[in-house]
């Protein structure tokens, strides 16, 4: 991965709400086929954040590669990115 995509990643992690709705984002994944994701309305019932403050910073995620969205109906299901994760893992481990 080229510094450029780091640096974005970094940016988007740096403001603590989307850090607070990456790792809940994270935290709330399903490990089952069928239901990969965290519905974005479970992640606004949890924090003190209003949904278009929320959208806001769901859009700075993806922007970063960090996260991917998926409309299923009426409602938003949020996937980390895995391969992100990887990304920043590889330069935390060699650093």
């Amino acid at each position: 991965m080229n510094d450029a995509a780091l640096v974005k990643m970094f940016k988007a992690l740096a403001n603590p709400n989307r850090l607070r709705l990456f790792e809940e984002i994270r935290r709330g994944e399903s490990t089952e086929p069928m239901t990969a994701g965290c519905s974005l309305r479970k992640v606004i019932n949890r924090l003190s954040i209003g949904a278009p403050t929320v959208s806001h910073h769901l859009k700075e995620l993806v922007n970063a590669g960090l996260i991917s969205t998926e409309r299923r109906g009426k409602f938003v299901h949020c996937t980390v990115n895995e391969g992100a994760l990887d990304e920043l893992e590889t330069y935390f481990g060699t650093a």
